[in-house]
């Protein structure tokens, strides 16, 4: 059990038998001469991977999950289902598309990524917070186009579309922050 100060972004929790994966947490207060603070989670049910809210006293205990982080691959997309291969069985893991819809944007075939196992069971994968995606379509930098000067919307080689520099073309590469979805630079 850890205090609820203690949750931080990404932890898996468990509430009423379900686990969850926490996306985003907000410490509140209730109104004008109410003293008393509360946590408004915002929660991903790991077996369905539908999104729920849950609001949390700042003194409340919440049961802390531990799972098994296992080296995986992405492999393919094939309708509905998305394949993984466990890098140390070289077994074949299988997901529904809609259970991973937040990280789909990020995947790209071979692309390293870690399972999220609890009791043999995958649950879920993490990716990297820096994934490195192929600019293919975008408007033409100018001459003089610089850094600072603005930027522009490109879309990345998995359908993402991303707000980049106005030097930067098509067939660059960037480095994408997986956790908002920004620019964080080049890649040389």
């Amino acid at each position: 059990m850890i205090s609820a100060g203690d949750l931080r972004k990404g932890l898996i929790v468990e509430f009423d038998g379900v686990l969850y994966q926490l996306l985003e947490y907000e410490r509140f207060k209730l109104g004008k001469g109410n003293s008393e603070a509360r946590i408004r989670l915002n929660l991903k049910d790991m077996r369905t991977g539908k999104t729920t809210e849950k609001s949390i006293q700042t003194s409340d205990r919440v049961k802390r999950v531990y799972v098994e982080h296992r080296p995986a691959q992405y492999s393919y997309g094939d309708g509905d289902m998305i394949y993984f291969i466990d890098t140390e069985t070289f077994e074949q893991i299988v997901f529904p598309k809609d259970r991973l819809e937040d990280v789909l944007p990020y995947l790209k075939e071979n692309q390293e990524v870690a399972l999220l196992m609890q009791g043999g069971q995958p649950l879920s994968i993490e990716i990297p917070p820096l994934v490195e995606l192929k600019i293919v379509e975008t408007q033409p930098g100018f001459k003089g186009d610089t850094a600072t000067a603005g930027n522009k919307p490109a879309k990345m080689e998995t359908g993402l579309t991303v707000q980049v520099p106005l030097f930067l073309k098509e067939g660059d590469s960037i480095k994408v922050d997986s956790r908002t979805g920004q620019y964080s630079g080049r890649v040389s």
